[in-house]
């Protein structure tokens, strides 16, 4: 199977979600990955776009840029994210207690947890300007 490459650029909006997730299903189709690989590859997605398209930029929509690499070995997907908001490190926030009731545990940083748990790799670096936040997943 061909290694692929796609990149996506399009305005950080919650309407362009579907957009984002037919892109990665793109990325992947003809690809033999598991139900459970493929949901935590698109909780991850969706849970990191949502959060640049609700918080990256503060008065106006700005633009994400999604790259996505396939690789066939290892087996593999990398997917990253750069938009040009606001600094932000979602990695350097304290994971929450998940021992918690949700009652009782703070309001914020469930997503990007999630997120740390459900892929194999996640870095975040703010290099030329833009966040830039990389997952990755074996398949």
């Amino acid at each position: 199977m061909a290694e692929i490459n796609n990149s996506l650029v399009l305005d950080a909006a919650t309407d362009n979600l579907q957009q984002v997730m037919s892109f990665i299903e793109d990325c992947l189709k003809d690809r033999d990955i598991s139900p459970k690989t493929e949901m935590h590859i698109n909780m991850s997605v969706e849970e990191i776009f949502v959060n640049i398209a609700h918080y990256a930029y503060t008065e106006k929509t700005g633009k994400a840029t999604i790259n996505v690499s396939v690789t066939d070995d290892p087996a593999a997907i990398t997917i990253i994210f750069k938009d040009s908001g606001i600094p932000y490190d979602p990695l350097a926030k304290k994971d929450p207690d998940v021992t918690l009731s949700a009652k009782e545990r703070k309001i914020g940083g469930l997503g990007i947890y999630l997120v740390k748990k459900m892929m194999d790799e996640v870095v975040y670096k703010y290099e030329n300007g833009q966040n830039v936040l990389i997952i990755k997943k074996h398949l």
